[in-house]
């Protein structure tokens, strides 16, 4: 059974940083695709990245690329997505995501979703 578990959102200030964290049970992370998105209030969800597991590849939204990374740490089974450099409209709900899928192509389909964690960057 796949179950994740996002956390590690709050509020921080413009030009900050923040790590979240996406635990992941009853499946190996590196077996499946991953992907983080995000969801700002009266926007659809949308894509951040996506980590391939076929290859290891990070795929990124336009507007993260060069700010965001997602580090992995196997002992854990745990993916992070960190953020630097953060702006307000990074704001929203973002959620963590495990399937097979194609990185390459999005919007990326997830069947297997985490709940969500506020991420609130004030200007």
């Amino acid at each position: 059974d796949v179950q994740l578990q996002a956390s590690g959102g709050g509020l921080v200030q413009a030009g900050g940083s923040l790590r979240l964290s996406c635990a992941a049970s009853g499946f190996t992370f590196d077996d499946y695709d991953i992907g983080w998105f995000r969801q700002a209030p009266g926007k659809e969800r949308e894509g951040v990245s996506c980590i391939s597991s076929s290859d290891g590849s990070t795929y990124y939204a336009d507007s993260v690329k060069g700010r965001f990374t997602t580090p992995t740490d196997n002992a854990k089974n745990t993916v992070y997505l960190q953020m630097n450099s953060l702006k307000p409209e990074d704001t929203g709900v973002y959620y963590c995501a495990a399937d097979h899928v194609v990185c390459g192509d999005y919007p990326w389909r997830f069947g297997s979703w985490g709940q969500g964690t506020q991420v609130t960057v004030s200007s």
